[in-house]
């Protein structure tokens, strides 16, 4: 029994030292520490002295500001364990030294009890003059190509989103969900069934087109034949955006989803242009397609019909056109064109249950600025709208991207209101 006490004693002594210091270690020892050097392309670490750090707590509170020694070295202690935020001063740095990401010259942090942590600034080499614009340039001519890209696969879901306004006269809401559907549809096609993504397109381009068509013959075939008012109607493609959305969420889930195949690729560069192989194909594609829409307007029966009821539904049916059926047409064509869309738009950003709806107020910018029920101009206007949208991130934060579109919207409409491509009307 006593030596039991004698022990338990001892040890009771050799546990008082390891609590003294963690208790000492949880009063304090709060600190920021490190040193600060710049990594050239070529050679070792340069150590960066004499450049400002000012840390403040999560309220706003100054704490201090540290500087970098000779070596580059910083040590700041902090008042206790809590949230704080550290900005390195750019105007301390020397002038052959600059942040590579000015997004990161404050940095938000958080400090448990005794610890003591670095700061990562990512410094480079200060381009000269020269240097900046040429990678200016190169950094606007990518965002043209980006542009591009996406202003065809835009004009793609917008000429059906026009043919559909100049043949029936609605404003159709649920056209973006035409988009999703095709896309969708595409991934179910691809992925649960296991067939190769451009069969997969192709088969859901006919899936959209069926759609399209049943969606006319039960839906808006009875309601014009009913003499529903535009206005109804506008109302009512509404609603069936929002049922047919919220469906998508349901059955597909709210994840985006890649396509089974080119869902990764390594960048072509083609000078100072990267481009994905996907990417170059989506644009040929588009381009062919659009091209051969262009032709089916201008060359064939139908399209010459499809433009005859645009321009006088009353005069094209007097002259024997039968109008029901070409409408029938236009619905099944213009939701082809926004499968094919969403399937392009799926291949670049992933498929969602709303990318169809993301896009249906670049849509109605693309349609509205080209020219209301025009088919070129629809074409014209998206191009339009999809360039301003991606060289627009050239001088404003990508968040706000499609304000610039939307801004020459206003402002082509100001000096054109009916569009660049659109006739003018008598209006009284």
């Amino acid at each position: 029994m006593i030596r039991i006490l004698v022990l338990a004693a001892m040890g009771c002594v050799l546990l008082l030292p390891a609590t003294a210091a963690q208790a000492q270690q949880q009063e304090g020892g709060e600190a920021i520490r490190g040193t600060i050097v710049q990594r050239p392309e070529e050679g070792d670490p340069v150590p960066v002295p004499g450049v400002d750090i000012a840390v403040t707590t999560g309220d706003g509170e100054d704490v201090g500001t540290v500087t970098t020694a000779e070596d580059g070295s910083y040590a700041l202690e902090l008042p206790g364990p809590g949230d704080y935020s550290a900005t390195l001063v750019a105007e301390t740095l020397p002038e052959d030294v600059q942040l590579t990401d000015p997004d990161r010259a404050t940095l938000e942090f958080t400090i448990r009890p005794g610890q003591s942590r670095p700061l990562l600034y990512p410094l480079g080499e200060a381009e000269s003059v020269g240097g900046r614009f040429a990678a200016f340039m190169s950094r606007a001519l990518q965002l043209a190509v980006e542009g591009i890209k996406f202003g065809l696969i835009i004009a793609m879901t917008a000429v059906g989103l026009s043919l559909i306004f100049g043949t029936t006269g609605l404003v159709n809401f649920a056209h973006g969900e035409l988009v999703t559907f095709g896309a969708i549809a595409a991934w179910i096609i691809n992925v649960t069934f296991g067939v190769h993504f451009f069969l997969a397109a192709i088969l859901a381009m006919g899936v959209g087109a069926l759609a399209g068509g049943l969606l006319d013959r039960g839906l808006w075939a009875p309601l014009r034949r009913r003499g529903t008012g535009l206005i109804a109607m506008l109302v009512i493609s509404i609603g069936l955006s929002i049922l047919l959305r919220y469906s998508f969420l349901y059955f597909f889930g709210g994840r985006t989803r890649p396509y089974g195949q080119y869902a990764v690729q390594r960048a072509i560069e083609i000078g100072p242009i990267g481009i994905a192989p996907k990417d170059i194909i989506a644009i040929v594609l588009s381009l062919l397609v659009l091209v051969g829409v262009g032709l089916i307007l201008q060359r064939t029966k139908i399209g010459k019909a499809m433009r005859a009821v645009a321009d006088n539904r009353d005069l094209a049916e007097s002259s024997g056109i039968n109008v029901e059926r070409v409408i029938l047409f236009v619905w099944a064509f213009g939701a082809a064109l926004a499968t094919l869309g969403g399937v392009m738009l799926g291949l670049g950003e992933q498929v969602s249950w709303q990318m169809g709806f993301q896009l249906l107020l670049l849509m109605f910018a693309g349609v509205t600025l080209g020219g209301l029920g025009t088919a070129y101009g629809a074409l014209l206007g998206s191009i339009v709208v999809g360039l301003f949208i991606q060289m627009s991130t050239l001088v404003i934060s990508p968040e706000l991207k499609n304000v610039g579109a939307l801004l020459v919207l206003i402002f082509i409409l100001l000096v054109r209101p009916q569009g660049i491509l659109g006739q003018a009307e008598r209006v009284g």
